[in-house]
């Protein structure tokens, strides 16, 4: 049975971060915290892995945020409310660990302030107390603070360049609040990998349990392809069918750095060389290509 994956909402919220509801009720209704979905633009397009970071069984909606960063992610954006996506596989991945830990510290940098919500409010609903930190270069790409302020007991923000809350990174309002005597019995980090190695290394000499949202290379989804393996612990761990939230204690992080970079100078070159195709010549490519009409 063909689905249609309409876009009821759509809005870029900060530069180069968008907002994507779409009408899924069968994620809707399975969907838990940490989880992700694959993604696919169009029928051409690669699958793109995004954490769900929020949804609603009633209305049947689910919602995540999208960094534009390479060709596929600017095949997403160039859809509007209305449209619809070609595919939507989920929820995908081992659900967060969530339950009444205590104090629960967590961080979210670039498109995890968007990811971190469903942790936060599950968090949250256990009975913990939630800290957040949020992490962005400056104040004007910060998101998604009102709906963690909701969601939290304490809300910090920090900022490179100092133009709003702390200047700093998210690992340094963790050791000013360790430092100050606060306690912690979990951790939990969703960003970049270099924020998510800090992170880890910040929490290590204090003994808090941390978890991270590894963003390794995605191919499948389902643990077939190998693509996304890391080395945790010195296991081999596959992030879309182990994770994605691992022990950040554990992981190899020369390895998935080294992993990670493998197609830069390939995805670089073909983001440059990439011809925006509007739906319009989409569609007249795949006439064409099926011998219809032009």
């Amino acid at each position: 049975m063909s689905r249609d994956y309409k876009i009821i909402e759509k809005e870029e919220i900060v530069p180069n971060v968008h907002k994507f509801v779409i009408r899924e009720p069968r994620i809707a209704k399975k969907a838990r915290a940490g989880q992700f979905i694959l993604v696919m633009a169009h029928e051409k397009g690669e699958r793109i892995p995004l954490t769900l970071s929020d949804w609603d069984p009633v209305e049947g909606t689910i919602t995540f945020y999208v960094l534009e960063l390479g060709i596929s992610t600017m095949d997403l954006i160039t859809l509007d409310k209305g449209d619809s996506l070609y595919s939507i596989a989920g929820p995908l991945g081992q659900p967060a660990k969530v339950e009444k830990f205590g104090n629960v510290i967590l961080g979210g940098g670039c498109f995890g302030i968007g990811g971190i919500y469903s942790i936060a409010k599950a968090m949250k609903a256990a009975g913990n107390h939630v800290t957040v930190i949020m992490e962005a270069r400056s104040y004007y790409l910060l998101y998604n603070i009102e709906n963690l302020r909701s969601v939290s007991d304490e809300l910090y923000i920090t900022t490179s360049d100092g133009s709003g809350g702390i200047k700093g990174h998210v690992q340094k309002k963790l050791d000013e609040l360790v430092i100050a005597g606060r306690k912690f019995d979990r951790a939990y980090f969703m960003g970049c990998t270099f924020m998510l190695m800090q992170c880890s290394k910040a929490t290590l000499p204090h003994s808090i349990p941390t978890g991270v949202a590894l963003n390794a290379i995605m191919l499948d989804g389902t643990g077939m392809c190998g693509c996304c393996r890391v080395t945790v612990g010195g296991q081999t761990k596959f992030v879309c069918v182990d994770g994605p939230e691992l022990d950040g204690h554990l992981v190899d992080w020369d390895e998935l750095f080294i992993r990670k970079q493998i197609y830069r100078e390939e995805e670089a070159v073909s983001y440059q060389s990439h011809a925006c195709r509007s739906t319009t010549g989409y569609e007249h490519e795949m006439k064409n290509n099926s011998g219809g009409d032009s």
